[in-house]
């Protein structure tokens, strides 16, 4: 047996055994008590009302997706018209599998959330460390269910297909569905969570979580729909794209010598990956510092896992050292980029005091600032990126011609190696932000709402170090890609008897046509997920308006009256559905255009354009929303004013600017700019075959 099939084994047996840990966590929230009556009826609310969005959701990506596999299936990855159909139905096939195993993630990950949060608020009556480990295992469910579906699925294809470009079929199915789940699960709950705060905090003065608020239901719906099923979503994709670029090259490198020991090196190290985030989650545990302190320990205790699990495989089969250190690299540049993240969206750090302080001059003074410290927190996550890419290929660069991008891969996977410890981190975030809704909604107090208000201030802190976990990830898996469709059009040229292409140079002007163009994608993308938001938000907040104005004693908070949630979670609904398809639409057929107008040139300049600009917005955004959100929650701690000052209320409106930047379009861009790499590389032959210039 060679070392690649007995990796591809190891690897299936570990994601199943990430299914059965998984299975475990899920048994151990499901036994935690919950008995009181309030709680459980707002839960059941919750949980109707995100699966309600999802089955809509899905129902139309299949619809979506149906039509791209029938294109696939015409097109790629030749014409259907010049032969090896049968190439054709496998691409289609990988594609449509890539949808479904993303779907199945978010649909695990919602199905324990809207159970968890429930549990995590009547376990803060025992104490808040009872509280951490129920939100905690909720999130884990969520991590392990995600990275085992990755490693799974990619073992899967390339033990049936012993295909690369089918492999990269699979990604593109991951990335599509990713790609619109995530911004519609951010329209939804920043549509819900601005509509909330305008019209709760700023106007009425009310509490966050009031039950008074028309919103708060669809708030605590949109916080599992965009932030465990999206956030899962995106995470998926992002590991299934390094580990399909990876696993591409590493093929031209095998063909090259005859053997397979890169390929089961892609596959030792990911299962290894999954093993150290298995371990690190059933060691996770809440000491004396509090729950901030915990999560990151167990990241750290989960990287050193890694590392020497991956240190241990290499010695023992002979791995080559050299991109066992480029693996290194990558996720000690990820955990440090994290670190960074941290600093400019802590509350105990000075930029978001800064911001807060600030917010005493008015609102204008709150948004400035923000987005200042949002434009620096961008250079170190941008250099950790650069560091990690040029490290990576100087070190690999000795062993041969294609290892330095090689390299460059495999600092993507260790990057991500420890993804399923990172999506329980994220996941934890909004679990403990629903169950202190639930505490506040279901009257447990004020020392079990101080309980979730301290889990969910380390949620707030912890999603920002992943989101900037996730943005440089994505930034070494597209460099990668790019180094996957030099790959794919050079295999396409020798095909076609045409010469062979070793890079893009800026000064032809197809190229910098394509840059250009590029370039501008992440920006009008994230300006029409904006727009969304704030055309859907501007509904919701009329219809809590009529609500306030038409039901009687419902702003009073008479017994018995009730505002209709469902309204609002149907605004939400129906606007996000709408708003989802047509920005992701857009970046797909400007690279298809790009391609058949410029050819493999200009698009080599569209993909470097975009992985740029798109970083820098991806950075910008995520950390000056989390910048925001957290100087809100410093003022609402006491600080700066107080609830109620004017200070807080420049720091609620620079909260609902920051929402959609951090939660929808933000993160909504690591997955357009993989999409985009992933789309040049399986259409490379078409745009050598057609194109005008």
């Amino acid at each position: 047996m060679d070392s690649k099939i007995l990796f591809l084994i190891v690897s299936i047996a570990v994601s199943l055994l990430s299914f059965v840990f998984a299975l475990w966590l899920n048994a151990w929230i499901k036994k935690q008590p919950s008995n009181n009556p309030r709680i459980a009826e707002v839960g059941a609310l919750i949980k109707k009302g995100a699966n309600t969005f999802l089955r809509k959701e899905y129902l139309l990506l299949a619809r979506f997706a149906g039509a791209v596999a029938l294109l696939i299936l015409i097109f790629l990855p030749h014409p259907i018209w010049q032969g090896a159909i049968g190439d054709n139905i496998a691409m289609a096939l990988c594609y449509l599998a890539g949808t479904v195993f993303s779907a199945i993630a978010g649909v695990i990950g919602i199905s324990v959330a809207t159970i968890a949060n429930a549990k995590t608020a009547e376990a803060a009556k025992s104490g808040i460390k009872l509280a951490f480990m129920t939100g905690f295992r909720g999130g884990s469910v969520m991590g392990m269910a995600v990275v085992g579906s990755t490693l799974l699925g990619v073992s899967l294809v390339t033990l049936f297909t012993k295909d690369t470009t089918a492999l990269l079929g699979f990604s593109f199915g991951a990335s599509s569905l990713a790609l619109f789940a995530k911004a519609g699960g951010g329209i939804f709950t920043k549509t819900a969570d601005i509509s909330a705060d305008l019209v709760g905090k700023v106007e009425l003065g009310i509490p966050e979580d009031d039950p008074r608020n028309p919103a708060v239901i669809a708030d605590n719906v949109g916080d599992n729909v965009g932030d465990v099923a999206g956030m899962g979503a995106d995470l998926f994709d992002s590991n299934v794209a390094s580990m399909a670029a990876a696993l591409v090259l590493a093929s031209v490198l095998d063909a090259a010598t005859g053997g397979v020991v890169n390929a089961a090196m892609v596959f030792c190290y990911a299962a290894a990956g999954l093993l150290a985030s298995i371990l690190g989650v059933s060691m996770a545990r809440m000491g004396k510092k509090g729950p901030t302190h915990a999560l990151n320990n167990s990241t750290y205790i989960t990287t050193a896992i890694f590392i020497v699990l991956t240190a241990g495989a290499t010695a023992l089969f002979s791995f080559e050292w050299r991109i066992w250190g480029a693996s290194i690299i990558g996720l000690l540049v990820g955990v440090v980029i994290g670190i960074a993240s941290d600093y400019f969206t802590n509350d105990e750090k000075n930029p978001v005091r800064n911001v807060a302080k600030a917010s005493g001059s008015g609102p204008a003074f709150t948004i400035l600032s923000g987005i200042s410290y949002g434009f620096l927190s961008a250079l170190p996550a941008l250099v950790g990126i650069a560091i990690a890419a040029l490290a990576a290929y100087k070190i690999c660069e000795p062993i041969g011609p294609g290892y330095a991008m090689f390299g460059i891969a495999m600092a993507a996977v260790g990057m991500l190696s420890i993804v399923g410890m990172i999506i329980s981190n994220d996941a934890y975030g909004p679990i403990v932000d629903n169950a202190r809704g639930l505490a506040e909604m279901g009257n447990l107090g004020d020392d079990v709402l101080e309980i979730t208000d301290q889990l969910d201030s380390a949620g707030n802190t912890v999603k920002a170090i992943t989101k900037g976990f996730a943005v440089a990830a994505a930034g070494l898996t597209v460099i990668a890609l790019l180094g996957t469709f030099i790959s794919e059009v050079n295999t396409a040229a020798a095909e076609m008897g045409l010469p062979a292409i070793n890079g893009f140079d800026v000064m032809n002007p197809t190229v910098f046509f394509g840059m250009l163009v590029g370039a501008a994608v992440p920006a009008v993308f994230s300006a029409m997920l904006i727009l969304g938001v704030d055309r859907n938000a501007q509904r919701m907040v009329a219809e809590i308006h009529r609500q306030f104005r038409e039901i009687l004693g419902l702003k009073e908070g008479k017994p018995g009256v009730v505002p209709e949630y469902d309204r609002c979670i149907e605004i939400a609904t129906v606007g996000a559905l709408k708003e989802l398809i047509p920005a992701g639409l857009v970046a797909i057929l400007i690279t298809l255009a790009v391609g058949f107008i410029g050819g493999v040139e200009a698009i080599g300049g569209f993909l470097t354009g975009n992985i740029v600009t798109g970083l820098l917005l991806a950075l910008f955004m995520s950390n000056a929303g989390g910048t925001w959100d957290n100087a809100k929650k410093y003022v609402e701690a006491g600080n700066a004013g107080g609830k109620g000052s004017d200070a807080h209320k420049a720091a609620v409106v620079g909260d609902t600017v920051g929402d959609p930047f951090k939660d929808t379009a933000g993160p909504s861009i690591n997955t357009q700019i993989t999409v985009v790499s992933l789309i040049a590389s399986l259409a490379a032959t078409l745009f050598l075959s057609y194109s005008i210039f």
